[in-house]
């Protein structure tokens, strides 16, 4: 793989790879091509984020259960 994929591309397959990642379902060969493609730190930027609005969606949900 010698051509970089564009910043676009790489921010969605981050996002996509975190996705699946929080759901506990990756394909062996799906991760070791992630290992090679995508780099650390925006995989822990969309990590972080993405557990900080898994938590705040909880919370707006118990928020909204409890009021109703």
């Amino acid at each position: 793989m010698s051509s970089t994929p564009s910043s676009g591309s790489s921010l969605w397959a981050t996002v996509k790879a975190v996705a699946w990642s929080f759901l506990g379902v990756r394909r062996s060969s799906d991760f070791q091509d992630d290992i090679g493609r995508l780099k650390p730190y925006h995989i822990i930027a969309v990590g972080l984020l993405g557990g900080i609005l898994f938590v705040l969606s909880l919370i707006a949900l118990v928020n909204w259960v409890v009021v109703k």
